[in-house]
């Protein structure tokens, strides 16, 4: 069986964390998952590959090698989703989850998932470039599951809510509660599609945010941020 998980805007709706949930919920259940990706942003060329967790992001981008590291499934990177989907079945998978690739019809599919931001919705309602549609809106009406995350749901959605957990140290040195930088100011690196979600979650749990623009996907220079200044990152 084939999941996919997508959406119909342009933007950051929480496909990733909805993706890495379910690849979790399989492996409790003793299933194999495994995950496909096109992945963004790397230097994807020749057969499908699988990524491993000490991966360059530069070679198969960003999310792939987060949901490998978070989920410790098989993540496979492939233009061609099909054939990354070939490549995961060579490593014993028995449930393959597709992260966005809602329009990558070549790829058959038993359950789709549409992830929605409950906040901006579907905007002013026009397809690209007009405005953040990548399909119709009846395109929803055609999904097994509509995931609105935050805001309210419509009839037949359901509605999810993304939370921010324990800090980690990126080198997994530390760990420790968010409530720990409670009235600290921050400076918030999020080179993600809608980082305005991830500052406000960081202000409602008492931090003073100081967000640092970085564009999607963007690559951050940590070392050069350090030295910027003493407020924590």
């Amino acid at each position: 069986p084939v999941i996919v998980v997508g959406n119909i805007t342009v933007g950051g709706t929480g496909k990733t964390p909805v993706t890495a949930w379910l690849a979790g919920l399989c492996r409790d259940a003793g299933l194999r998952p495994g995950i496909v990706s096109r992945g963004y942003g790397g230097r994807q060329s020749g057969s499908a590959r699988l990524v491993g967790a000490d991966d360059d992001a530069a070679d198969v981008g960003d999310e792939p090698l987060l949901l490998r590291r978070q989920t410790g499934v098989p993540v496979c990177v492939h233009p061609d989703r099909v054939a990354a989907g070939r490549r995961l079945l060579e490593e014993g998978v028995n449930v393959i989850i597709a992260d966005d690739g809602l329009q990558h019809y070549r790829l058959h599919r038993d359950l789709e998932i549409v992830v929605l931001d409950g906040e901006r919705r579907l905007g002013n309602g026009f397809l690209l470039p007009a405005g953040p549609l990548r399909e119709g809106a009846g395109r929803l009406r055609t999904a097994d599951l509509v995931l609105v995350n935050g805001g309210r749901g419509g009839q037949g959605e359901f509605v999810m809510e993304s939370r921010i957990g324990r800090l980690r140290a990126l080198d997994a040195s530390v760990h420790c509660a968010l409530e720990v930088l409670r009235g600290q100011e921050v400076r918030a690196v999020a080179g993600i599609g809608n980082p305005g979600r991830f500052h406000a979650q960081l202000a409602a749990a008492g931090l003073r945010v100081e967000p640092v623009p970085v564009p999607d996907h963007g690559r951050v220079d940590l070392p050069a941020l350090a030295r910027a200044g003493s407020v924590p990152i």
